[in-house]
């Protein structure tokens, strides 16, 4: 990684392939004069600024235009630290483009192009997610933001209790759906009339338990996992020993001797800071064992019924963000409908506005393998109030219900509920209803990323897509740096960046990160060879592997390549604990919730190689891919 206060020339030199790229594409509008001009400031200020100008200055532009195009407000370049334009208060840096996108006031001009829009977030978002080094400092407000809305939350306590006092009260219980006030109390009925039939007939205890793919707060290895120490009582109220620790009677017989030995505490869980970007780590709450081991089977079964049962199948969604990124298209189109987005929502959901909301019987159960507690880094238990921060496989989906019900409770008539679309904190609403909506939310406690919220103009962005006038204008950030030294990430990542240039036809950028790869991995297939490998779109003949041969089994020509291989660990564990991981993971078909990072172009992680059978005793090592030769 490069650290903040400098730049390697990679960076520079893929901002000028870019520009020249978009010079040759708009020449009529961006000179060959433009592009030294603009290069030129681009070079001052980096030397000046540092990478920091590419990460942070850039993006801080392009996000005040975004919020420019949502009409939220006028553009000033100059509060931004970029010299404006004369008589206007648009930057001269790529005002060619900005000029046919707003006018001289920061305004949205009644007629703006949306390929300028599509060029500038292209060129200011580039290096905004760059995972470059953080701070102690960036560390440690990231700490401080969880802590404050741990606080926050308990303040918000009595309010939320006080509520359900009244709603528990309401001679109105019954006729909630007849009343036109919008007020907490109809809203909470209404949530709760409706979560009450949409998880109708499901049963939390019919599960198939499993253990997530992280690491978990009481730091077993992946073989330890099944070694049971500690099962908390809450857990074992619900979910028996014998039923949902082992693999059969005749495992829970073998055992016997061991059962008293098996703790009932409950313990916490543990906060860790992950790599995210430039701007900061990301927080993760790990569980303990015994809590991860229900949750995933709870989340699975969750998942499975909320996506099928009338209710909530059109509205909720975890495993295809299709029906957002729909919207979003459509809302930018036509006006219609308005995205929202919610800031440190799985933090935001309370215990208290769970059990609010929730039918009691399921609350029961969900609280049974919930945290209460998580060790901050300094060793400090810090109680929780959130219901589940991340790091819970429960968090994703309860979270989704709780916006969904708030939203569908308070919607005006059945044509607005039936129009919102709820993935995770990303949502959709009839533009109409989207100003009720967040002060909705947010009388439950919720909070809302104003500045990420579109509803006028014609920008929209949700689950990855952002959308002006009908028109995709999701720009390519690139996440991971660039090293010189072969790495299975950097192969994988700044190919699928360098594919992402091509599709996008800045052919010059991609022809100097192909020509960079070159230089320290040699030759690289290309599509055309339709080999099951990561590969480039296009590669001149004197670049394509060319060691061959023909296997005989299959009669067909292989080329030697490079792979992605995940090393392998085997572990011999005890006959009944790989019987128990056989019944729990073999075969497995169950939709799990995806993470959002995985939808981020030059995700190392998208590339799949050939799965072997599934084995009891060999476990994938995380994040330790290495390149290899393979016969393809």
């Amino acid at each position: 990684m490069v650290p903040h206060n400098r730049s390697d020339n990679v960076e520079i030199d893929i901002i000028a392939a870019l520009l020249t790229d978009i010079q040759m594409s708009h020449d009529a509008v961006f000179s060959v004069t433009d592009r030294k001009h603009t290069f030129s400031k681009v070079c001052k200020r980096v030397s000046a600024e540092g990478i920091g100008f590419l990460t942070k200055t850039l993006p801080r532009l392009v996000k005040a235009f975004d919020k420019a195009l949502c009409e939220a407000t006028v553009l000033n370049a100059t509060a931004l630290g970029f010299e404006a334009q004369r008589n206007s208060k648009l930057p001269r840096f790529l005002g060619e483009f900005f000029n046919l996108v707003l006018a001289p006031d920061g305004t949205v001009l009644p007629d703006p192009c949306a390929t300028s829009v599509r060029v500038i977030r292209d060129v200011l978002y580039l290096f905004y997610k760059y995972k470059l080094p953080y701070s102690p400092q960036q560390e440690q407000q990231v700490l401080d933001s969880f802590i404050k809305t741990e606080q926050d939350l308990v303040d918000l306590s009595a309010h939320l209790i006080h509520l359900g006092q009244l709603a528990d009260s309401s001679p109105h219980a019954i006729d909630s759906w007849r009343l036109k006030a919008r007020d907490p109390v109809t809203v909470t009925l209404r949530a709760r009339d409706l979560l009450s039939r949409a998880l109708q007939g499901f049963d939390p205890t019919d599960i198939i338990p499993s253990h997530g793919p992280g690491a978990v707060a009481t730091k077993q290895r992946l073989w330890g996992k099944y070694d049971w120490s500690n099962v908390s009582d809450s857990i074992n109220n619900y979910f028996p020993l014998d039923a949902y620790f082992h693999a059969s009677l005749g495992h829970v017989c073998d055992a016997l001797p061991n059962l008293s030995k098996i703790r009932g505490m409950s313990l916490p869980a543990k906060v860790i800071l992950v790599p995210k970007d430039s701007r900061g780590p990301r927080l993760i709450s790990c569980e303990p064992v015994d809590n991860q081991w229900i949750q995933q089977g709870i989340m699975r079964r969750l998942v499975q019924h909320v996506e099928s049962c009338p209710v909530t199948n059109e509205a909720v969604h975890f495993t295809d963000q299709s029906p957002n990124q729909c919207g979003a298209l459509l809302g930018s189109c036509t006006g219609r409908y308005a995205t929202l987005d919610l800031k440190e929502a799985s933090d935001r959901v309370s215990t208290d506005l769970v059990r609010l909301l929730f039918p009691s019987h399921l609350v029961e159960v969900f609280e049974s393998c919930r945290s209460l507690g998580t060790e901050l880094p300094g060793g400090r238990i810090l109680p929780l109030k959130k219901f589940a921060p991340m790091g819970s496989a429960l968090c994703f989906p309860v979270m989704a219900l709780t916006i969904f019900s708030i939203l569908a409770a308070s919607a005006p008539d059945a044509y607005t509920r039936d129009r919102i679309l709820v993935y995770g904190d990303d949502v959709i609403v009839p533009t109409a209803f989207a100003v009720n909506a967040i002060e909705q939310l947010e009388s439950f406690g919720l909070k809302i990323n104003h500045d990420k919220c579109c509803i006028k103009g014609s920008f929209r962005e949700s689950c990855g897509v952002d959308a002006f006038k009908g028109v995709s204008v999701t720009p390519l950030r690139l996440r991971t740096v660039w090293s010189s030294r072969p790495s299975a990430e950097n192969y994988t990542s700044w190919i699928s960046y360098a594919n992402s240039m091509y599709d996008r036809k800045y052919f010059t950028c991609y022809e100097f990160i192909v020509g960079k790869l070159h230089q320290i991995y040699g030759a690289i297939p290309d599509d055309g060879m339709t080999l099951s490998c990561p590969s480039l779109r296009e590669v001149l003949p004197g670049n394509r592997p060319n060691a061959t041969r023909i296997h005989r089994g299959f009669q067909k020509k292989q080329w030697r390549v490079r792979d992605i291989k995940s090393p392998t660990v085997r572990h011999e564990m005890d006959g009944w604990s790989m019987l128990l991981r056989f019944f729990t993971e073999s075969g497995s078909q169950e939709p799990s919730v995806p993470a959002r990072d995985c939808r981020v172009d030059g995700d190392w992680r998208s590339y799949k190689g050939e799965q072997a059978p599934f084995s009891v005793r060999s476990y994938t090592k995380r994040k330790t891919s290495m390149l290899v030769y393979r016969w393809r």
